[in-house]
Order: C-alpha cells, then structure tokens, then sequence
C-alpha cells in the first residue's frame, strides 16, 4: 500500500524537477540573447512559435 504513494512522491519531484530545469534553461537563453529550446518552451506551457513572434 505504501507503493503508489512513493510513486507519485517521485513523480511529482520529477515534474518539479523537469519544469524548474526548463525554467533555468529559458531563462539562460534569453539572458545569453540565444533563442531557447522548442522542448523547454513546451515544459513551461509556452507556445515556441508564439514565444518566436515576441517582439516582432
């Protein structure tokens, strides 16, 4: 019975993990003027071609 509560402990630290990488990510490219990763884009929930159009 304690199975599936662990899973999604590290489910959940996996999200973090991944949403919070991707922020460091993004935030580095932008700061570095270098377009960031499609895949990075899409963790956040940012649209890559809208995030492209910014500016424009």
């Amino acid at each position: 019975m304690n199975a599936p509560r662990k899973n999604k402990f590290f489910a959940t630290l996996d999200t973090f993990a991944t949403v919070f990488g991707s922020a460091v990510a993004v935030s580095s490219a932008v700061e570095g003027g270098r377009a960031p990763k499609a895949k990075h884009l899409r963790d956040l929930g940012i649209d890559p071609t809208a995030f492209r159009s910014i500016g424009r």
